[in-house]
């Protein structure tokens, strides 16, 4: 036995020469890890890469597109749809006051509506805050939800009214106030003109083009 040779160790241990034998990890484990490693990350990047190419393939990025316009197709079609059809006549409930210091032109201007189709509330004189205080044909007074529906329909019935609204005034009915400059309701073939072409304006909104969609 040498001298290098450590305690306890023989048989293929035995160290004869001047040199100590290498103990080396086996390089199996290591190389197999790696193997299975980068196996994965190719896998990986196949199925990465395939995605890619049935997206390509088959257009998904069209069909979000395509699926982009018909949202905003359906969206205009809601908008449109949801423009609020101006109310008829007899959907229309006007009170008629007279400002003026001539008497039974409330009653006659009612009396005069009611052919008409409208729906008669109140007749009678207007309150201080109006008598003797309306310069011209009369006032349309109403809700503020008024303004774009009962008020332009009977407007038509009244040339050169003035139109109002007040948050105070309760209810949905609207107020025609005969003024000084009153003479007669508008002819009732102009007003009825005037109510075609206002009917016709406030329901048929632009349709926009199918083209788009």
């Amino acid at each position: 036995m040498s001298m290098l040779t450590p305690p306890g160790m023989g048989g293929q241990y035995r160290i004869t020469g001047d040199k100590y034998p290498r103990m080396r990890r086996p390089r199996r484990r290591g190389r197999l890890a790696f193997a299975v490693l980068a196996s994965v990350a190719a896998l990986g990047l196949i199925g990465w890469g395939t995605l890619q190419l049935i997206d390509v393939f088959t257009g998904g990025g069209e069909k979000d597109s395509a699926a982009g316009t018909k949202a905003d197709c359906r969206t205009k079609a809601q908008t449109a749809a949801q423009v609020v059809a101006l109310p008829r006549p007899g959907d229309i409930t006007v009170n008629v006051y007279n400002a003026t210091p001539r008497g039974g032109l409330a009653k006659d201007t009612a009396a005069e509506l009611k052919k008409r189709g409208f729906r008669i509330g109140h007749v009678g004189n207007a309150t201080k805050e109006f008598d003797k205080k309306v310069k011209g044909t009369g006032v349309l007074l109403g809700p503020a939800s008024a303004l774009n529906s009962s008020l332009p329909v009977l407007a038509t019935q009244l040339a050169g009214a003035e139109r109002r609204t007040d948050v105070a005034h309760k209810g949905a009915d609207v107020d025609l106030i005969i003024g000084d400059g009153f003479k007669n309701l508008t002819a009732r073939p102009a007003a009825d003109r005037a109510l075609t072409t206002l009917a016709k304006a406030g329901q048929a909104p632009a349709t926009p083009k199918k083209k788009h969609c």
